[in-house]
């Protein structure tokens, strides 16, 4: 069974494609972007966990 870890990052609407390339590149799949309250991005990452 895959067991999975996850992250969040803030996104910067000037350089959102940069960030998630960046964390695509370590192995991280994005699996939602949240608008805060405030305006503000917030993205939700997941990868398979190294065991």
């Amino acid at each position: 069974m895959t067991t999975w870890e996850y992250a969040t990052t803030p996104l910067l609407i000037h350089t959102t494609q940069q960030i998630l390339n960046n964390w695509g590149q370590d192995g991280w799949e994005l699996v939602q972007v949240v608008t805060m309250p405030d305006g503000s991005l917030v993205a939700y990452l997941k990868r398979p966990r190294q065991n």
